[in-house]
């Protein structure tokens, strides 16, 4: 999947998740079910999902034989930022620390989910060549 078709699919994973998020925000207004602060936990994950897929598919337009290691490498990254992310978040922030972990978690979860998704579809393409 070249880069093109992951951002155009990956705007569409976005506004249907911001579509989501908007209309259980409108359906149940007086319950809590996001942080104060959740559009900068979705714009975070967004921006480093977006960042982690480019440079893997640098990575295997490069070697394509060092693939697999290029993905368990933007997914360690990923996850030590994440990390970072989540005790800064928490050091600054006070509030429901369990609403924090459902909400950062399940955005986690959504974009890795898709990220390795496509990545998996580049492995399948080189396997047939």
């Amino acid at each position: 999947m070249n880069l093109a078709k992951f951002t155009s699919l990956y705007l569409i994973l976005i506004g249907i998740s911001v579509a989501i998020v908007a209309t259980l925000h409108a359906l149940f207004p007086n319950t809590l079910l996001f942080v104060s602060d959740f559009w900068l936990i979705f714009g975070f994950m967004a921006a480093i999902t977006y960042i982690a897929y480019v440079l893997v598919n640098i990575g295997l337009k490069r070697n394509p034989q060092a693939g697999v290691m290029a993905i368990m490498g933007s997914i360690g990254v990923k996850m030590i930022f994440c990390m970072a992310f989540v005790l800064i978040y928490s050091i600054k922030a006070k509030g429901d620390g369990l609403l924090f972990i459902l909400n950062f978690f399940s955005i986690y979860l959504l974009f890795t989910v898709f990220e390795m998704y496509c990545l998996l579809r580049n492995l399948r393409h080189q396997n047939l060549k």
